[in-house]
């Protein structure tokens, strides 16, 4: 016994889908919504020229390619890493103007050369804040051992033996200077 099939609808291609061979396009929306990052600042890279649709439709709505989203992770990192938007526009614009590999791969180890002096002298700067900041727990380490009836006025010339010989940590004595 045979029974006829009945035939299936084909299926119909959405606008959305790319002809065969062709990668699918993203609209802004579909960006923001695959990177975090709210329609606006895919719109406010694209002003700051971070990034370039890679076509627009007839309709004029923007459209990008997988590379947007490289892109878009890329300014997340390097802002990260302390970046601004018109420092890394700047570098792009910088970047491009080189014709040849070699000497935009300059380019790019002079930016990243740059931030990395900046980032360890910041380094610098907070090792010396951690200690700063260790040097005045140890010190008022000490007050817990104090009355709970001494006046907080007296911590201005404390001399107890717990907090030993050097003078006050500057993050303690700034407090108690002005009482």
């Amino acid at each position: 016994m045979t029974t006829a099939t009945t035939p299936q609808p084909r299926a119909e291609a959405s606008a959305a889908d790319p002809p065969k061979g062709e990668e699918k396009l993203l609209r802004v929306g579909e960006l923001a919504e695959k990177t975090g990052k709210t329609r606006r600042a895919i719109r406010f890279y694209e002003e700051l020229g971070l990034l370039v649709p890679a076509r627009r439709t007839k309709g004029g709505f923007r459209q990008y390619d997988a590379s947007a989203l490289v892109r878009i992770h890329w300014i997340d990192r390097l802002q990260e890493l302390g970046f601004s938007l018109p420092e890394i526009g700047k570098f792009l614009a910088a970047l491009h103007e080189q014709d040849n590999g070699p000497a935009a791969m300059d380019e790019l180890r002079a930016f990243y050369a740059s931030k990395l002096l900046v980032t360890q002298e910041l380094l610098q700067r907070m090792q010396a804040l951690e200690s700063e900041l260790q040097e005045s727990l140890h010190y008022l380490s000490a007050c817990s051992s104090c009355s709970p009836d001494t006046h907080r006025s007296a911590c201005r010339t404390c001399e107890a033996a717990a907090h030993g010989d050097g003078p006050q940590p500057v993050l303690v004595a700034a407090v108690h200077a002005h009482g």
